[in-house]
């Protein structure tokens, strides 16, 4: 006996042992087997489409989140304009009712200071009329102490009287 050459009859009972295993394999294992690599094909495929569908959405989301994300840097830019004018407006209506209170102020104070000098101009036109009486009366007192001079101003006072008549 070789060890590189095999009787033949190991020859034939290997074929025929082979050819059961085949058969065997071929009747029940390799379905089997196909199925699974074909269940397994059919799954990476459905995994590829859905991840290229997938892939697809995203790409939509980020277009459309593109879309939001610059919509509302516009709204933002719209808003802080507005925000921007309202201030504006809220200052200049602030200024115009602050000038407005200022004048009517202004205006009260000088109504005020005006009566306050005509008081003040009337009480100093009394007390010197008030003054001039006093001295007046005095200085009568004065002149008129003596009868002589009290006739002569009575004479006088006709005579002024008697002119303003004619």
């Amino acid at each position: 006996m070789s060890l590189l050459l095999p009787e033949t009859g190991l020859v034939f009972w290997m074929l025929i042992s082979f050819s059961f295993v085949f058969f065997i394999l071929a009747k029940w294992g390799w379905p089997v087997i196909t199925g699974m690599a074909e269940k397994r094909a059919e799954y990476i495929a459905n995994s590829l489409k859905a991840a290229k569908e997938a892939k697809k959405q995203m790409e939509n989301l980020k277009s459309e989140m593109q879309l939001l994300i610059s919509n509302s840097h516009e709204e933002q830019g719209k808003l802080l304009k507005e925000a921007a004018s309202y201030r504006k407006t809220i200052i200049h209506d602030a200024r115009q009712k602050a000038q407005i209170e200022a004048n009517k102020i202004l205006e009260e104070a000088r109504i005020q200071m005006q009566i306050e000098r005509e008081n003040s101009l009337n009480e100093i036109r009394i007390q010197i009329a008030g003054l001039s009486v006093n001295i007046a009366e005095r200085i009568i007192r004065n002149e008129l102490r003596d009868d002589h001079k009290q006739m002569a101003i009575i004479e006088k006072m006709f005579d002024e009287a008697s002119v303003l008549k004619n």
